[in-house]
């Protein structure tokens, strides 16, 4: 699981690599377009994660039709939302790249880059799905394997369009945009033929669980919003501190860019193992596994998470100090900011391995509303405002600005070990 996180969270750090070369007003560019489609796929990531608890349970039960339904309502809430957002987007995204980029340069490659990325957004709709059934029931090599190829395919396809290889057109930031799509698309193909192969679509289990597709649908969509309000709340909450970032100077704003999807790949280390933690207290609660049990298996699970951490700190410290060597053609000053991030960057992933860890026990046990409140709350009335006035108000540092992760996670972190401790998720979902 973690390996193929990195791999997704890579799309944005492979593009970022590819496109630094063209200069900062393309990295700028593309800052600003990665931020609404990251909104667009940290949608799907969120009724997928849904899914994947749903899927968990059932396949903890032991019952073909609860697998069925939990797929298959899971793929149309998925395949439905990323429709939704495409459209939001080709009605809507002009007028925003226009207000928030520094150049209508800016504003064009962002668009440009944009509308090619939203094939991702289909690709990933289908595929998100997909590996939520895989994952839930345990096979989460199923995933990692289909980036094995797609990870590579993007990374071939998008030199070439990016610089005019091999005979292709010299595309700049959107050929970044299509190799993306491109690798997305084969990756669903391939998780879908799998899929096909292991399962037989599930054609000969007959019925659903609630009576009814309609039914299982509208019980599934009851599960499944508040985990996706969190996710989506965050990915709101990222593209709102990025058009925010957008007011910063270009070297502020193009270090922002560059770390940030470090910050993801990297942290997904500590993430997925939470995910993971989730996914198996989601099976033993299936099986009913009684509290004893449960909280033998969490500790062992939270010994570790403090290893994972401790690794996802050293790559950050790795990054941080290799900045300048990485990205040998950016200016002085964005190295320097990038630098200077070093010693939140070192902290960062204690508190939040471990509200990670909290935050997938609980989901996994049903306490969805507590969680999607605390989230909501730490991103809404904390970190987003507290942005606002250091950018436009105070116009401190990017560093002070960047503090603001962390600060985030140490909010967060006494709400969720003391609602964990008081043990009600152990009774599993109603």
């Amino acid at each position: 699981m973690t390996l193929k996180a990195m791999m997704t969270h890579g799309i944005v750090v492979i593009d970022a690599l590819l496109v630094a070369g063209l200069g900062e007003a393309a990295l700028a560019a593309m800052g600003l377009a990665g931020a609404v489609g990251g909104m667009l796929v940290g949608t799907l990531l969120a009724f997928s994660s849904a899914t994947q608890i749903w899927i968990a349970q059932a396949y903890g039960s032991g019952r073909p039709i609860a697998l069925k339904t939990g797929f298959y309502c899971g793929l149309a809430i998925n395949v439905a939302a990323g429709l939704l957002g495409i459209l939001a987007v080709l009605i809507f995204g002009g007028d925003l790249f226009t207000r928030f980029a520094h150049t209508p340069e800016i504003a064009a490659q962002a668009q440009t880059y944009l509308n090619a990325f939203l094939f991702v957004v289909l690709g990933e709709a289908v595929a998100g799905a997909i590996s939520s059934h895989f994952n839930g029931c345990g096979e989460t090599k199923t995933s990692f394997y289909s980036h094995l190829f797609a990870v590579p395919v993007n990374i071939i396809v998008s030199v070439g369009l990016i610089h005019g290889l091999w005979g292709l057109p010299e595309l700049g930031v959107l050929g970044a945009a299509i190799g993306s799509a491109v690798s997305s698309l084969l990756r669903a193909g391939y998780l879908g033929m799998r899929f096909y192969a292991q399962t037989g679509g599930y054609f000969d289990v007959a019925g659903w669980m609630d009576g009814t597709l309609k039914a299982s649908l509208k019980r599934h969509i009851r599960f499944s919003l508040p985990i996706a309000a969190t996710f989506i709340s965050s990915t709101f909450a990222n593209t709102a501190s990025t058009l925010l970032y957008a007011h910063l100077n270009v070297n502020a704003f193009a270090a922002l860019t560059l770390i940030l999807p470090w910050v993801n790949v990297a942290g997904t280390l500590g993430i997925t193992w939470a995910q993971a933690t989730g996914i198996l207290i989601g099976q033993l609660l299936g099986r009913n596994l009684k509290g004893d049990e449960l909280d033998a298996f969490l500790r062992r699970a939270w010994k570790t998470s403090c290893l994972t951490s401790a690794l996802v700190s050293f790559t950050y410290l790795c990054v941080a100090l290799g900045a300048g060597w990485i990205y040998s053609d950016l200016q002085e000053e964005t190295k320097a900011a990038l630098l200077s991030f070093l010693p939140i960057l070192v902290i960062l992933p204690f508190p939040k391995g471990s509200n990670a860890i909290c935050g997938n026990t609980l989901r996994a046990g049903g306490e969805t509303v507590y969680v999607m409140n605390l989230f909501i709350a730490a991103q809404w009335a904390f970190r987003i405002p507290l942005t606002a006035i250091m950018i436009l108000y105070l116009d401190l540092s990017v560093t002070w600005v960047f503090s603001l992760l962390l600060m985030e996670e140490l909010v967060k972190f006494p709400a969720f070990h003391i609602r964990l401790l008081r043990g009600g998720w152990k009774r599993g979902l109603t």
